[in-house]
């Protein structure tokens, strides 16, 4: 029927009522479950990243002391490697024997004192 002749008849054109609109009730906003799960999933991708990059610093320092102890070995293999050079010499016998008090045989052992001022 067209309106004029739902006009003609005494028919009256009226919009339909709108019922009341409830917020939550009956309606999911998937939205806003989107933006929920997304901001979810960025968490634990967060979350994941925590335990390896402890692991990293841990390491970082780790790598800090071991570079610390090496450079402390590393003097002191120069100090053995010159002990060893000064050990290794024709007369490192005698001069460790004379170091300790000891004498040739023919010859004296004498002190001075009072050099020290």
């Amino acid at each position: 029927m067209s309106t004029r002749a739902q006009a003609a008849r005494g028919y009256r054109l009226r919009p339909a009522a709108r019922g009341a609109r409830r917020r939550g009730a009956g309606r999911i906003q998937w939205d806003r479950v989107g933006r929920i799960a997304l901001v979810l999933v960025l968490l634990l991708i967060c979350i994941s990243y925590v335990g390896p990059s402890l692991n990293f610093l841990d390491a970082w320092r780790d790598s800090k002391a071991e570079t610390s102890s090496l450079a402390e070995l590393r003097a002191e293999n120069a100090k053995l490697e010159q002990r060893l050079g000064n050990l290794e010499g024709p007369d490192a016998a005698e001069r460790g024997a004379r170091k300790i008090g000891m004498v040739a045989p023919g010859e004296g052992a004498f002190v001075v004192r009072g050099l020290n001022r």
